[in-house]
């Protein structure tokens, strides 16, 4: 799923939790972040708006990335260098914008899942995406987000690294951090555990005294 993204980015063994083993536990984050997307993720449906194409709840994939998903909302802007839609005279370039529940995050997670559908976009209809929207209902706003080469090759390496661990079916241990605090699966996790000394350790280290 390219959602996995986003979660493989904010904690690997997150992702691993909830795309592996199918672990998943609500908090009011996750709740909130459902509300929100309610309205963008009604599929396929589609609103003109003067040169603009609206369309929410897109399903999207690419063979580069073996990924698929759906936009929240993708925005067709009327464009001499754009593609053709059926049913929809002219040509149009399309710009993908993804609902967030927060404010803009320290990490790179939100962009990461944003430059993925841009991929996604341009393998589907054979076109550049060179930029991308994050809104965020915190803030009221959205910000753009320059899709650039360097961030695609980062996006297929992220790709290529999860797809290794799903094939391994390998839920990795990762370095704790305040960031657990705020995951909905740190019941399940028990990041604490993993910062205790496992009984191999402990006779190693007794044994070399």
């Amino acid at each position: 799923m390219l959602s996995g993204l986003q979660h493989f980015q904010f904690c690997k063994r997150q992702w691993a939790l909830i795309h592996i083993e199918q672990q998943w536990e609500e908090n009011v984050k996750t709740i909130e972040g459902q509300h929100l997307h309610k309205k963008a993720d009604q599929p396929f449906i589609k609103e003109k708006r003067g040169e603009k194409l609206i369309v929410r709840g897109m399903p999207i994939q690419s063979h580069e990335l073996k990924l698929s998903g759906i936009c929240d909302v993708v925005e067709f802007h009327a464009s001499k260098d754009g593609v053709s839609i059926h049913g929809i005279d002219g040509t149009y370039l399309p710009f993908p914008v993804e609902y967030k529940r927060g404010k803009p995050k320290k990490g790179d997670e939100d962009v990461v899942q944003l430059a993925a559908q841009a991929i996604c976009l341009e393998d589907m209809l054979v076109c550049d995406v060179s930029v991308g929207y994050l809104f965020y209902n915190e803030i009221k706003h959205r910000v753009e987000v320059p899709i650039t080469e360097t961030l695609k090759q980062h996006v297929r390496n992220i790709a290529i690294e999860m797809h290794d661990y799903y094939r391994r079916r390998h839920t990795p241990k990762v370095k704790t951090g305040d960031f657990c605090k705020s995951c909905s699966l740190q019941h399940i996790c028990l990041p604490k555990l993993m910062n205790k000394q496992t009984v191999k350790r402990y006779i190693d280290g007794r044994l070399a005294e």
